[in-house]
């Protein structure tokens, strides 16, 4: 069975304060609007990147990732493609545009 790492976060506060905000946008009260911001934009949930660049996490989470060690930054885009998948299949039915891998 397979087990991932543990890898210590060197700069736990910047590290938090970019998950905060990814937490922040999946919330139950605010999946929604964070969804359909996405799909306004033309953007695919599953890259971080470019997600992140449009400053749909904020700016600050953008500032904050950027300040990160490769390994954090690793970190982060795992937590984010693991908390992207955590959405209520209606709400990936209704967005699926925005969840297509095309």
């Amino acid at each position: 069975m397979y087990e991932q790492a543990v890898i210590p976060v060197q700069d736990q506060q910047t590290f938090n304060a970019v998950k905060a905000a990814i937490e922040l946008s999946f919330s139950s009260a605010k999946v929604q609007d964070f969804l359909k911001s996405l799909d306004r934009s033309k953007l695919r949930v599953r890259d971080f990147e470019q997600v992140l660049t449009a400053g749909k996490l904020g700016t600050a989470a953008s500032n904050s990732y950027a300040k990160l060690s490769d390994g954090d930054r690793g970190m982060i885009r795992e937590f984010y493609l693991s908390t992207l998948e955590k959405v209520a299949p209606e709400l990936r039915a209704k967005y699926l545009k925005v969840y297509a891998y095309y």
